[in-house]
């Protein structure tokens, strides 16, 4: 078997087979993506059928990649012949004296992306699936909507293949050594050599950045999203019901009914923290308490027998922020982290570590993600990983 090549991917969910595929596309059989586990595993961050895509972001960073995230996933599409985006419209609604929707108004109008602001009686009026009291308000987007996860990643590495990647699975990377201007990468199988690795490990991200001496302060939590069986099919359809993030203490967050016959629901950061080793499968009763009095309260339609509760695991830095960069003094690996809501631009972030291990820059606006910044390399830094 071959074992040199020009590029190594190390993880193969959303980002990581992302990145195979733009590397493939470029330097055809010089690529190899390696997985710890089977693809389309569920013990990470991008297993499932839908995450959440829109332009409404909190921060202008984030605004200005929303654009060229659309674009990278249209490309996916095209290419493939597999639709991958569902726009169903998104709401972002927050309580009364709340004040999250002002910085996503602050974003889209500075970005020129068009959005209405609606009152609670507004959005009772055009989707009555809601129950909002005086005072609540949202801000409503057309293009919001979902990105199929589990498919993204299947159709990715089947594209990498096309193009001539080899993509190994239940391959584990045990430890990696810069040689010279290449990288060895030691896995059970065998020894592999690359002049530039890109590694998408997310939450197994410090055991790989352990080979050459460097942790991030990453906190992973162990999450859920739960599926219920509703009665009200033709209500809680795409067509009539956005996805919707409710901004507040906690954040909470939805779908309409997609991928099987239930709606999906969660909320954001609600977990409690653990390890890659720690994690269970076993769902946690105190977040899905705090889900459902939210829907019980908010959105009634929405309930019905519940279906099933998937964990999944949320990582990230202290201000929560991705990371996309050359690791600092090692220009041979290239880094992207997530912080657990990267998915939507993951069909964009893997053509970005492409350019990064291809032409070392990108054209798109990363440079508040590096991983020079006080977030990953001050110890007093004050973590938050609230997104509004």
């Amino acid at each position: 078997m071959k074992t040199a090549y020009d590029f190594i991917v190390i993880g193969c969910g959303g980002i990581g087979s992302a990145a195979a595929y733009r590397l493939a596309r470029a330097s055809g059989a010089e690529v190899l993506a390696l997985e710890q586990f089977r693809i389309g595993h569920d013990n990470g961050a991008s297993q499932d059928h839908s995450r959440i895509i829109r332009l409404s972001y909190h921060d202008p960073d984030y605004t200005a990649l929303t654009p060229h995230t659309y674009t990278a996933w249209a490309e996916v599409e095209r290419e493939s012949g597999v639709q991958l985006v569902v726009k169903t419209g998104g709401l972002d609604l927050e309580a009364a004296g709340g004040d999250a929707l002002a910085s996503y108004s602050h974003g889209m109008n500075a970005a020129g992306i068009p959005f209405e602001q609606l009152s609670a009686d507004e959005v009772m009026y055009r989707w009555p699936q809601y129950r909002l009291r005086d005072g609540e308000r949202a801000l409503f987007q057309a293009d919001g909507g979902l990105v199929d996860s589990g498919k993204g990643i299947a159709v990715h590495v089947a594209l990498a293949r096309a193009h001539g990647a080899t993509v190994l699975d239940q391959t584990p990377v045990r430890s990696l050594r810069v040689v010279g201007d290449s990288v060895e990468v030691v896995t059970d199988g065998g020894t592999f050599t690359a002049g530039k690795v890109v590694i998408a490990a997310d939450a197994w991200t410090n055991q790989l950045l352990a080979s050459f001496g460097i942790a991030w302060p990453l906190t992973i939590l162990q999450e859920q999203v739960t599926f219920f069986a509703t009665p009200n099919l033709r209500e809680f359809a795409p067509d009539r019901f956005p996805i919707f993030i409710w901004h507040g203490s906690p954040d909470f967050y939805g779908f309409p009914v997609y991928g099987e016959v239930a709606t999906k629901a969660a909320i954001d950061c609600g977990g409690d923290r653990v390890t890659t080793e720690t994690r269970t499968f076993e769902p946690n009763p105190r977040p899905h308490r705090a889900l459902i009095a939210f829907l019980e309260r908010h959105i009634p339609g929405f309930l019905g027998p519940e279906l099933r509760t998937k964990t999944c695991l949320y990582t990230m830095p202290p201000d929560r922020n991705f990371t996309i960069d050359t690791l600092p003094g090692v220009p041979q690996v290239v880094v992207a982290q997530g912080a657990a809501h990267a998915y939507k631009f993951a069909a964009l972030i893997g053509k970005i570590l492409a350019d990064l291990a291809v032409r070392g820059q990108t054209d798109c606006p990363i440079a508040p993600f590096g991983a020079g910044r006080p977030a990953l390399t001050d110890p007093n830094f004050p973590a938050s990983f609230h997104l509004s």
